[in-house]
C-alpha cells in the first residue's frame, strides 16, 4: 500500500462525519463516502501532491452539490409524522435547535462552516475546497454564525424584499 491509499484509508473517519454532518442521514452519507473513495482511487493519477485530506473533502462536496441539484429537480414531500416538538426540554431539543438552524442555512454556507468547526479545516483549505478566496470564506462563516445565534435567540429569518 503506497502513502496515497494509506491517507486516503486515514482520512475515511473524517469523511464520515462530515457527510453524515451535511446530509444528516448516515446511508446517504456512507453511499456519499464510498462514491467519494472510487472517485479519488480512480483518479488517483489525477493527484498531484498536496493535502489529500482536502482533495478528498473537496471531491465529496462536488458529489453533496450534484446529489442536491438532483434532489431539487424531484418533486418535495413532506412526512405525515413530523410533530413540531418546539415546546420540547432536554437535550435533544438544543440539538434539534442546532440542527434546524443549520438546516436554514444555504448550502455554501452550511458547508464552510461544518470543514471548519466539525473538521477543524483552515479557511485556507475550504477556501481550496470550496473554490472560492479566503475572504469569502470569511464572509459565510460570518453570516453562517450570525444566523445560527440569531435563530437560538429566537429570532425569526427576515425575508427579503424583492423589487
Amino acid at each position: 500500500m503506497n502513502s496515497f491509499h494509506r491517507d486516503v484509508e486515514a482520512a475515511i473517519p473524517a469523511l464520515r462525519r462530515y457527510a453524515r454532518a451535511l446530509t444528516r442521514d448516515a446511508e446517504i452519507a456512507d453511499d456519499l463516502v464510498q462514491d467519494t473513495l472510487v472517485r479519488a482511487l480512480r483518479s488517483e493519477h489525477l493527484f498531484h501532491g498536496g493535502e489529500v485530506r482536502s482533495w478528498l473533502y473537496t471531491i465529496l462536496t462536488n458529489l453533496n452539490r450534484n446529489r442536491l441539484r438532483s434532489l431539487s429537480r424531484r418533486p418535495t414531500l413532506t412526512p405525515i409524522e413530523d410533530h413540531d416538538v418546539a415546546a420540547a426540554t432536554g437535550p435533544e431539543a438544543g440539538g434539534r435547535d442546532i440542527e434546524r438552524a443549520l438546516e436554514m442555512l444555504v448550502d455554501e454556507q452550511r458547508t464552510a462552516l461544518l470543514l471548519v468547526v466539525l473538521e477543524g479545516l483552515t479557511y485556507r483549505e475550504v477556501a481550496e475546497i470550496q473554490g472560492v478566496p479566503i475572504g469569502t470564506v470569511m464572509s459565510r462563516l460570518a453570516r453562517a454564525r450570525t444566523q445560527i445565534k440569531s435563530y437560538l435567540d429566537g429570532e425569526r429569518p427576515t425575508l427579503r424584499r424583492i423589487k
